[in-house]
């Protein structure tokens, strides 16, 4: 986030828990990204006080996520008070429908991003979390995908797992340093990542990082704009010439 951003954002976060502990109730932000998420986390975490707060996304490893602030006697029945709808889309196995097809539609409706969370898509049939508002527009004005009909219902449960699938990519690199893993990952010189870095295109962990020198550890996700995102999954010792063996898995 550029610095005004950041100050609006923090703002909202701040309206927002000064409205939960005014009214005494849970109050609920939109779907926010991975990277919001994660500001959100770490505001929360030096501004909360008192009260509690909780990141859901409508199931386990969801992406994009609502954040509600409560008050602690909310904490035995706050998931299910979380004003989003998961529907369900059905179509025929034989028509291939993507997460980028759902999401034009939606946005066709001119639904803001905010109020769309994650989109789980499968043979003949997708899920996806939306806000309460969003479903019923969603439902009074969808019948296609595209070109694709599908039929529509908020009454079934969460049943698809997103499997992430990955590329393994492999090398070595000189040190753990953040301009030697981005050249390895986007299979550029050195030089060049540190041009990239430098420009604020390469985040960690959500996070935009601008120094070379940073150090990776093993379990860091690495952003890179036009290039993707890597999980270091693996630091496997040292070669005969001293240079690191390391594992990224690019997501796909």
């Amino acid at each position: 986030m550029d610095p005004l951003s950041d100050k609006l954002f923090s703002a909202r976060l701040s309206d927002l828990l000064s409205q939960s502990e005014r009214n005494g109730c849970a109050v609920f932000s939109p779907f926010l990204d991975e990277r919001q998420c994660a500001e959100a986390e770490a505001w929360c975490r030096r501004n909360a006080g008192g009260m509690c707060y909780t990141l859901y996304g409508g199931y386990d490893g969801a992406r994009r996520k609502m954040l509600a602030f409560y008050p602690d006697y909310c904490q035995d029945f706050i998931m299910d008070e979380f004003p989003m709808v998961c529907l369900t889309f059905t179509f025929r196995k034989e028509d291939k429908l993507t997460h980028r097809d759902f999401l034009g539609s939606f946005m066709a409706l001119r639904l803001k991003r905010e109020v769309i969370g994650d989109i789980i898509t499968d043979e003949g049939n997708a899920q996806a979390f939306v806000t309460e508002i969003a479903a019923k527009d969603i439902m009074s004005s969808v019948s296609k995908i595209g070109r694709i009909g599908v039929r529509i219902t908020d009454e079934q449960p969460f049943v698809l797992e997103h499997e992430q699938e990955f590329k393994e990519i492999g090398g070595t690199v000189a040190s753990m340093r953040l301009d030697c893993i981005v050249g390895l990952a986007a299979n550029i010189s050195r030089s060049n990542a540190a041009d990239l870095i430098r420009g604020e295109k390469v985040d960690i962990n959500h996070f935009t990082v601008t120094s070379v020198s940073h150090e990776l550890k093993e379990g860091d996700i690495l952003s890179i704009r036009g290039c993707g995102r890597f999980i270091l999954s693996g630091i496997d010792g040292l070669t005969r010439k001293g240079r690191i063996h390391i594992n990224l898995r690019k997501y796909v």
